[in-house]
């Protein structure tokens, strides 16, 4: 301070530390802190959650996530087309593989691990790839999204080729290891697929043969993409390998008829689905499965037109799987 309490020539680093005291805090925020992604934004909605109840914090959270399947529900037309490029792989003996990073990664092995005993698909049918590898499942690997290396080298690994469809699930978009992943795919001539919840870089959208993109918006605890932006690519892929095995025949009516009895639960509803198809008594139906060796749809076959489990097999194969061309429609849906 100057003799008289007036101040004097400030230095360069004083001045900006007045500035910061006297200048609203709107005025000081550099103006490149906002990310374009969407999924990094900032929800207004939530802005004071950290001083909510639990109670606020229940319907806060509530509210987001209920306006998830709308967002989805305008995505489905491209969500229609992958499981037509789905279901064409599938019949000409490729593959689906997913591949992500992180919550993505992980909602895409779920996915595939869990085909095989809903569908009875082997395990090579529906893959989930997940950057970091199978630690990446249970604990973060640091820096795996961002190894482009890796995501090219899954593919080359995986011989993936003409017949399959790869599907990127990345929440922003912009993941490395799940770019070059895709990029990769499609040099070796793979139908490929992105799942985001942000617009997708302008080379994805136009290299992509489907973006599916659901707009969910700011997660409620910023960039936290495993809330909305998780529930919503849950249900994206729940629909993809739902929607691909009902087109394969899969489904009678709305039945699992291809499941694999794998646990108790499984071995008894393979029972009462036999037994809801054809009519007969539980433990004819327990009887049939046998002599189908556990196959419910071929025992379905061989209950309805009293045949032995070979014709049961060639009819099947004759129409493709498809259970309501060989023995009719299911019964109705009892109340």
């Amino acid at each position: 301070m100057n003799p008289g309490g007036c101040p004097g020539r400030q230095s360069g680093s004083n001045l900006a530390q007045v500035r910061a005291r006297i200048l609203p805090f709107e005025a000081r925020v550099a103006d490149d802190y906002l990310d374009p992604r969407l999924t990094e934004r900032r929800n207004p909605r939530s802005s004071t959650i950290d001083i909510a109840s639990a109670l606020e914090i229940v319907d806060l959270i509530g509210a987001e996530d209920a306006t998830v399947p709308a967002a989805v529900a305008k995505a489905r037309a491209e969500i229609a087309r992958a499981i037509d490029l789905i279901e064409a792989a599938f019949r000409a003996g490729g593959r689906l593989l997913y591949v992500g990073a992180g919550t993505s990664g992980r909602l895409g092995v779920l996915d595939a691990a869990e085909c095989p005993p809903t569908f009875g698909t082997p395990p090579e049918m529906v893959v989930g790839i997940i950057a970091g590898g199978l630690p990446a499942l249970i604990r973060s690997i640091e820096g795996a999204e961002d190894d482009v290396n890796a995501g090219i080298a899954e593919m080359d690994g995986r011989r993936v080729g003409a017949n399959d469809v790869v599907v990127g699930i990345a929440a922003s978009g912009t993941t490395p290891y799940v770019r070059a992943a895709v990029s990769r795919a499609q040099t070796l001539g793979a139908r490929t697929a992105l799942v985001s919840c942000s617009p997708p870089p302008r080379l994805l959208e136009q290299t992509c043969d489907v973006c599916i993109t659901v707009l969910v918006g700011p997660e409620i605890v910023t960039g936290s993409t495993r809330m909305k932006a998780g529930t919503a690519t849950k249900l994206v892929l729940n629909t993809l390998t739902t929607g691909a095995m009902i087109r394969l025949g899969k489904i009678y009516g709305n039945l699992m008829v291809d499941l694999r009895a794998w646990n108790d639960k499984l071995v008894d509803r393979s029972q009462r689905i036999v037994m809801e198809t054809t009519g007969l008594p539980r433990e004819a139906a327990r009887a049939v499965l046998e002599g189908a060796d556990g196959s419910v749809k071929t025992a379905i076959v061989m209950a309805r037109r009293g045949v032995s489990r070979e014709e049961a097999e060639r009819l099947l194969t004759e129409h493709a799987g498809r259970l309501r061309v060989v023995v009719g429609d299911p019964p109705p849906v009892s109340a």
